[in-house]
């Protein structure tokens, strides 16, 4: 048994080899993002492992088959941009990591909250400038807000038990509730009647075509004004121009971005002395208000071991048994 895997970053690399060592199976490793070209170096190997925000190439399942390649594992949850039929279609297994840090992420969009509801990123500038004076950026506290919780998968399940602890009100809308929370009476029946309740909107969604910028200047309108919007599952989700001008005319008094919707070619990529030609993500880091981060509310120790671990388990799983617990087709 033998598994190539592709866009590993130096952080995995010791747990691929504690993993290789511990199971006895060649696992190499390429830094490199799994393109057309290096569908070439699929012969021999039995698995393929992969993770990238961006697409995957096209007829890649076509080409697995003809390598003789038994499954697919990717190091992520999502899968919108994979071609299950085409997987299906090639008799090609799939697995994900459905959960590698629940927590971790739920963690991070609090902690990019608390920022915005008391100014850091206002303050921090200001005290560089040695201006201390307080004023007028009063914080909020989170135990007088309405916390609006789009997605009750784990990682929101993880959030409202968070948010809960701060004493905020939570409610949460999800197309496939959550047969606990329902008895709790904690969803709402619509978007909309959650637009209009939140004093803060998190998503811990994935992202589906019905869902393509569900954040948009129509339902941006329909929020509260001064409405707080987090967002760590996908960039897709949010009209960015629809969100810039909200923020600059005060509708949304703050985003927290982990994620956009052009973020291939941006992050973990060093942009330092290079021009960036996209001139709304430029846009969106010049205001205070709005916190980018390079999609790294996942990104822990632990998560870190989950993801490689899980996928490797998952693949070696389906090459002796022919099924994974992650199986996903």
């Amino acid at each position: 048994m033998k598994f190539i895997a592709f866009n590993v970053r130096e952080d995995e690399l010791p747990y691929f080899k504690a993993w290789e060592k511990e199971n006895g199976i060649q696992v190499d490793t390429v830094h490199e993002a799994l393109t057309t070209d290096s569908l070439d170096q699929l012969a021999g190997y039995d698995g393929v492992l992969g993770l990238q925000t961006g697409t995957y190439p096209q007829k890649m399942f076509n080409k697995l088959k003809e390598n003789n390649i038994k499954v697919f594992s990717i190091r992520n949850v999502g899968v919108d941009n994979l071609d299950l039929e085409e997987a299906k279609q090639n008799e090609i297994k799939v697995t994900n990591v459905p959960a590698y840090s629940p927590n971790a992420i739920a963690e991070f969009s609090v902690t990019q909250l608390m920022q915005l509801l008391r100014n850091t990123t206002v303050f921090r500038r200001k005290v560089v400038e040695h201006d201390f004076r307080w004023a007028p950026f009063v914080g909020k506290e989170l135990r007088s807000l309405t916390v609006g919780v789009i997605g009750t998968g784990r990682i929101g399940r993880a959030a409202i038990n968070i948010y809960r602890g701060f004493g905020a009100k939570v409610i949460a809308y999800d197309v496939y509730p959550n047969p606990a929370l329902d008895r709790e009476g904690i969803y709402v029946s619509s978007y909309d009647e959650l637009f209009a309740q939140a004093d803060v909107i998190t998503m811990h969604m994935p992202a589906t075509p019905a869902d393509h910028h569900l954040i948009n200047a129509a339902s941006i309108a329909k929020m509260k004004k001064g409405v707080y919007i987090i967002n760590t599952a996908r960039g897709s989700l949010i009209n960015t121009a629809d969100l810039i001008t909200a923020v600059k005319n005060g509708q949304v008094a703050g985003a927290a971005l982990d994620t956009y919707e052009n973020e291939s070619t941006l992050f973990n990529h060093d942009w330092r002395n290079k021009e960036i030609k996209d001139e709304t993500f430029n846009e969106l880091l010049q205001l205070d208000n709005v916190l980018v981060t390079p999609h790294v509310a996942f990104y822990t120790e632990i998560a870190v071991q989950n993801m490689v671990y899980i996928a490797l388990n998952s693949a070696k799983a389906v090459c002796e048994t022919g099924t994974a617990e992650t199986l996903i087709n």
